[in-house]
């Protein structure tokens, strides 16, 4: 579930007045507690001078409530392990539904009508510019247009549905270079596949057999972390990742995008002998995805 952002304007009155309802209101915003929260628990070792001002009897009251902070997040991990026992209690249920689209993606499996009765407004528009048009003999009907990116009725499943979702996606987006489109294109399911003991999940990538490797499958796997550091307890956030392990991709010959080749020439020491040398370099690609510095995401 997500929440809309909660923008507060600078009141131009110094002291604004605030009813009980508004109180209640923001007071029952998740995030306006999250911030509360935060800002809680970054309070730890921001020396500000306020604290030490204070009597030694309320110092002692501060202290107390950093017990019960720590403690309050302590149950935020228990919340955060429990969460995550909940996706892999369901996962099964969404995979089940999962495997249907990926038939229908791939061409597998032909849904029917009553499959298909998901009008959009676009559809609903067109149904209506056809029953107009259908009731007056002199609206001249256009010309069919020639189909888009290069499917017709003849199409086999959906092409291109995770190259294109990738590209709509900004953050995945950004990292997908020209020469990766071609193999993306290549790409029909994802999968995740959760793991209680140790805590985390491995994502799964299929692809179709094409010229550039011979994995079926590419995986980067995902170890969390969900404990309070007893020597720096408001450094927690939740769960996080503790490491990240990609997979060996097989390229075949020449087809490697992760790098590119350089050539540069070489003077030997003794003879004095130039010659060109090619060397391999790493170059931008979004299959760097799948080997990660150690401990990365």
């Amino acid at each position: 579930m997500t929440y809309q952002p909660c923008y507060l304007s600078q009141p131009k009155d110094p002291a604004p007045s605030i009813g009980r309802g508004q109180l209640l209101g923001l007071m029952n915003n998740p995030e306006v507690l999250a911030m509360m929260q935060a800002k809680l628990a970054g309070m730890e070792g921001q020396m500000s001078g306020y604290y030490e001002t204070l009597p030694e009897v309320v110092k002692r009251r501060v202290r107390a409530l950093k017990n019960i902070q720590v403690d309050v997040l302590k149950i935020e991990a228990e919340y955060a392990a429990a969460l995550h026992e909940l996706d892999v209690k369901f996962a099964p249920k969404f995979d089940a539904l999962y495997g249907k689209r990926t038939k229908v993606v791939t061409g597998e499996y032909e849904p029917n009508d009553q499959e298909c009765d998901f009008p959009s407004d676009e559809e609903e528009e067109d149904e209506e510019t056809e029953k107009k048009t259908n009731g007056n003999s002199d609206v001249k009907k256009e010309p069919e247009e020639k189909a888009a990116h290069g499917m017709d009725e003849n199409t086999k499943g959906i092409p291109e549905f995770w190259l294109t979702i990738f590209k709509n996606v900004e953050l995945i987006a950004a990292n997908i270079q020209d020469h990766d489109e071609p193999i993306l294109a290549h790409l029909i399911d994802i999968q995740v596949k959760y793991s209680s003991k140790p805590m985390g999940y491995t994502l799964e990538f299929h692809f179709s057999p094409n010229d550039y490797f011979t994995n079926s499958v590419l995986t980067k796997y995902y170890e969390l972390k969900c404990e309070v550091d007893p020597e720096d307890p408001f450094s927690f956030e939740g769960a996080e990742v503790g490491k990240a392990t990609g997979c060996e991709i097989s390229w075949k010959k020449g087809k490697n995008v992760t790098v590119r080749a350089i050539t540069k020439k070489q003077k030997h020491k003794a003879k004095g002998n130039v010659r060109t040398v090619e060397k391999q370099v790493p170059t931008d690609s979004w299959f760097n995805f799948f080997s990660p510095p150690s401990g990365m995401s």
